[in-house]
């Protein structure tokens, strides 16, 4: 049963990123606002493939978008982490008590906060390097009332150098795969090549915010 499925999916994927490619660029972009808003929502994040998205827009869009796409994926960055700040200064002891909290755990709620203690500002900047923790970081910030200003600042700059290294692999994806004759689908293979090359660099990100949290929980 397997089989047959994967052989679908693959043509079905194909298919998606086609009629992607098809948007008008406006709606392309804000297609991906959208989704990068999402993405920075807790637990709402962990079902939205941020990364995806973005070399899915690299792949399936027009070389001009690249600049755009990387302002599009910043604003929808800073808007959803921008809301979980403020939620996380007005409600955090009550969101962590909540249903929320326990969906989150307190394990991951007090790691957040035992490297945002540690490294402030820093942590914030590499966030969108670290899968589901981007998403809880901002909460844990409102709630340790960093300042909103050095937040956003710091924020901007780690969704700036995150978009950009996204991009980037996905131009550069989607350049190689042209010289390749009989290539499935510059799309899919521009996404699915973007990811691999971008696994070292969230591995290593990943594992050292372990090490800090690690170190300052001990």
């Amino acid at each position: 049963m397997c089989g047959p499925c994967g052989d679908r999916s693959v043509p079905g994927m194909t298919n998606l990123l086609a009629q992607i490619g098809e948007l008008p660029t406006a709606a392309l972009m804000a297609a991906l606002g959208l989704v990068m808003l999402a993405d920075a929502v807790p637990l709402l994040g962990v079902l939205v493939p941020g990364d995806a998205a973005v070399l899915a827009a690299v792949g399936a869009g027009r070389p001009a978008t690249g600049i755009a796409t990387v302002v599009v994926v910043v604003a929808g960055c800073l808007a959803g982490w921008s809301l979980s700040f403020l939620a996380g200064r007005r409600w955090g002891a009550s969101l962590r008590e909540s249903r929320l909290g326990g969906w989150i755990g307190e394990s991951r709620w007090a790691a957040a906060e035992a490297v945002l203690r540690r490294g402030g500002g820093r942590m914030v900047l590499v966030a969108p390097f670290l899968p589901v923790l981007n998403a809880l970081l901002p909460l844990a910030a409102g709630g340790l009332r960093m300042s909103y200003l050095k937040f956003l600042g710091a924020a901007a700059l780690g969704a700036t150098l995150w978009a950009g290294l996204y991009v980037a692999l996905g131009t550069a994806a989607r350049a190689a795969i042209a010289l390749l004759p009989g290539a499935p689908s510059p799309a899919l293979v521009t996404m699915l090549v973007g990811l691999l090359l971008a696994g070292p660099v969230l591995f290593g990100a990943r594992r050292r915010l372990r090490a800090l949290a690690a170190v300052e929980t001990a």
